[in-house]
């Protein structure tokens, strides 16, 4: 198992990693198979989405925070109910195809770490099959 550190920049970011994950499964000289991509914490997770237009990113966001708002009677002493809540919707696994030695995404396809309770240091595990 691989692991990266990302540092989160914010309460709530996506964090494009495609890059990183893509770097690892060079390094590990994976040719075919399976990429397993988990998120080992309970207010985080990981998706694939558009990466070409930061738009995206931004709206995601926007659209998160609206229907799941940091403050709404939660019951949970942490305070962070709303980052819990998020990263279940999310999940915390992908799985990515790996063709010859590279991620098989589509055109506008990237892997990216979602942060709901930043900013922190996250891992992300990678794991090949």
């Amino acid at each position: 198992m691989e692991k990266l550190q990302v540092r989160t920049p914010d309460r709530v970011a996506l964090i494009d990693i495609t890059h990183q994950v893509q770097e690892t499964v060079s390094r590990a000289g994976f040719k075919d198979g399976l990429c397993f991509i988990n998120i080992p914490h309970t207010t985080a997770a990981v998706t694939i989405n558009e990466n070409a237009d930061p738009d995206v990113e931004r709206d995601i966001i926007t659209a998160l925070n609206k229907l799941i708002p940091f403050q709404d009677n939660y019951r949970h002493m942490e305070g962070n109910s709303a980052a819990h809540i998020k990263s279940s919707l999310f999940g915390p696994t992908e799985i990515i195809i790996v063709e010859e030695g590279r991620l098989k995404l589509g055109t506008w396809q990237g892997i990216y770490l979602c942060e709901f309770d930043g900013p922190r240091n996250r891992q992300v595990w990678i794991k090949f099959m």
